[in-house]
């Protein structure tokens, strides 16, 4: 028996693997620092940082998977995620040490992979504070670590581009997936939450 994917279908799947993969890797330790020198560098860092790729997407995901309609409705979550991430990278480049940045950031993943999940609808402002929450220590961590550098503006222009981009991509694939095959957008939601609850189980 043949099975086929639509575009979308596989879009979906390959967020899932990607998740998946991210399971084994702790955010900004050691071996998965980079070196954040130019706008590209910036731009690279969320693609290929795991766990934040998979936080970007599951808030767009989310935001199309429990709006009620198109509309601006859809652009609470990642706008003020995207936000919060620039002001914590902000804090974090005059020099603002949060405590627990890796537990925050690693919860961010649980939570914002069960809003997936459970398609939980809140209102636009709360959505947005709620995930802004999360952004800042994100954004924080990435501050701490372009501290000095003097292109530290180039860098962050290319994270909050992903970021941007990535939310995009989390709200297409949402959209596509809202009134059908609910399982897999359910599992999408499952992986990020056990990525989430994996990184909080390695740091304990």
């Amino acid at each position: 028996m043949r099975i086929t994917l639509s575009h979308r279908h596989t879009a979906a799947l390959l967020f899932i693997a990607a998740s998946a993969i991210s399971s084994s890797a702790i955010a900004h330790t050691g071996a998965e620092s980079h070196i954040h020198n130019s706008f590209l560098s910036g731009l690279a860092h969320p693609l290929f940082g795991l766990d934040h790729l998979a936080a970007m997407v599951a808030v767009g995901l989310w935001s199309a998977l429990s709006a009620r309609h198109a509309g601006r409705e859809l652009l609470w979550g990642p706008m003020g995620f995207a936000a919060m991430l620039l002001a914590g990278a902000v804090l974090g480049l005059q020099g603002l040490a949060l405590p627990a940045v890796e537990p925050m950031i690693a919860v961010s993943l649980l939570a914002t992979g069960l809003l997936v999940v459970s398609r939980l609808r809140v209102p636009g402002l709360m959505a947005a504070l709620g995930v802004g929450v999360f952004a800042v220590f994100h954004g924080v961590a990435h501050g701490v670590e372009l501290a000095g550098s003097h292109s530290a503006w180039q860098t962050l222009a290319g994270m909050l581009t992903a970021t941007v981009l990535l939310h995009g991509a989390g709200l297409a694939a949402g959209w596509a997936l809202r009134h059908r095959t609910v399982w897999l957008s359910r599992a999408a939601g499952a992986a990020v939450a056990l990525m989430g609850g994996a990184l909080l189980a390695q740091m304990a």
